[in-house]
């Protein structure tokens, strides 16, 4: 049995700002809503808790979306052609574990998580984190300290170059670099 809630989150998409136009019901990953709708600029989350991306197959940049309403996301989310892709994140219940790397291919120094981290330098004196093993739990990744900057959503697995993830990110240059970490949780608030 897993630690993993079946629960399923479920968001209504809507073409306009605003909850307007056509719209799309979901409770489960879609790779590409334009099979659905011709775009998407407000989002209503009902249950659960949801990554966005600006580009279909889950590229682009990323936002976490929880329990809520969403009504223009140019102006919350600074997304400028909206939302083409989603996952929905399973809900974990039980211990949360992540080893972080100092260097890609799991190099330099490590450290093992088990709670949030707003900055990895203050409190592990490490001044990049270039890879990660997530054992237990879904976490949000964030560019800068403080829980702020882009979003990288990690679920359990190795990721072993994130200059090579980051790619996929909007054409970030030079790769992305990871400096505060943080438990996707029911009650996290953000």
């Amino acid at each position: 049995m897993s630690n993993t809630s079946m629960n399923m989150g479920r968001a209504t998409f809507y073409e306009d700002r605003n909850f307007q136009g056509r719209s799309y019901e979901c409770s489960s990953d879609c790779p590409d809503m334009s099979s659905y709708m011709s775009r998407c600029q407000s989002c209503r989350v009902q249950s659960g808790c949801f990554m966005v991306y600006e580009r279909p197959n889950y590229m682009g940049n990323q936002f976490f979306m929880r329990r809520g309403e969403y009504s223009d996301y140019q102006s919350m989310m600074g997304m400028s052609d909206g939302i083409r892709s989603c996952r929905m994140i399973p809900m974990h219940r039980g211990n949360f574990r992540m080893r972080i790397y100092e260097r890609e291919n799991f190099g330099g120094q490590m450290h093992e998580m088990m709670d949030d981290c707003d900055s990895i330098q203050e409190r592990y004196r490490m001044s990049d984190c270039q890879s990660c093993n997530v054992m237990d739990g879904h976490w949000l990744m964030y560019e800068q300290p403080h829980f702020r900057g882009r979003q990288m959503y990690m679920r359990p697995g190795e990721y072993r170059n994130f200059r090579e993830m980051s790619m996929g990110m909007g054409g970030m240059s030079g790769g992305m670099r990871f400096m505060s970490m943080r438990r996707i949780m029911d009650n996290m608030t953000m």
